[in-house]
């Protein structure tokens, strides 16, 4: 995947990624709480703590400030569902460890994953596609748990099975973000996960 280039003005690459990631930090809950378009960049400078001129030494629009949030946001989803992978046991034992991060991490980061969708419309073609990509990404992961899983025999599934199995297991993390408003009425997140991870290996075979 060709991550695209937010273009900066300084030629440290630590001070490039601290003074982002207060722009990140400052621009999510913005964006979260009044949206991308009802943002200015006057406010994101001034709730990251610095001058707008010297925000615009580090992005070059607004819009390539939403492109970091949103790859912030992926950026946190893979690396906690590649902490969630175990090397030790089987495809299937790997697999239900990786859909409990995942989707815990999809309650936590709600309000985050809803803003992508949201106001990825917002990008430009290629940034909206380079964002796309980061989710095929994370998808790809649960892909390779499951081909691990039938080749040592542990999920009893075809490959164009493991395939659609993979994106049905995204978007059961994400129904959480989106139905979360009526769901946590009568039921917890603990028992939303128990329930579609029954749900999911009773797809996959009996345990072996």
């Amino acid at each position: 995947m060709r991550k695209k280039v937010v273009p900066t003005q300084v030629k440290n690459p630590e001070l490039v990624n601290k003074r982002r990631q207060q722009i990140i930090d400052a621009s999510v809950r913005l964006f979260i709480k009044q949206g991308f378009h009802k943002s200015t960049t006057r406010q994101i400078a001034r709730k990251a703590g610095f001058s707008i001129g010297k925000l615009y030494e580090y992005i070059t629009t607004k819009e390539d400030v939403l492109y970091l949030v949103c790859d912030y946001i992926h950026r946190g989803v893979e690396e906690a569902v590649k902490q969630a992978i175990t090397d030790s046991g089987t495809g299937r034992e790997s697999l239900e460890s990786a859909i409990r991060e995942y989707f815990r991490i999809c309650d936590s980061m709600s309000d985050d994953i809803l803003l992508i969708y949201q106001e990825i419309k917002s990008l430009a073609r290629d940034a909206m596609h380079t964002v796309l990509a980061r989710d095929v990404q994370i998808t790809e992961l649960f892909e390779q748990i499951i081909d691990r899983g039938i080749r040592d025999r542990s999920i009893k599934l075809n490959v164009p099975s493991a395939r659609l199995l993979a994106h049905n297991i995204m978007v059961l993390g994400h129904m959480w973000t989106f139905r979360r408003w009526y769901l946590n009425r009568t039921i917890t997140i603990d028992q939303y996960i128990e329930e579609q991870l029954q749900f999911i290996l009773n797809s996959i075979g009996r345990k072996p």
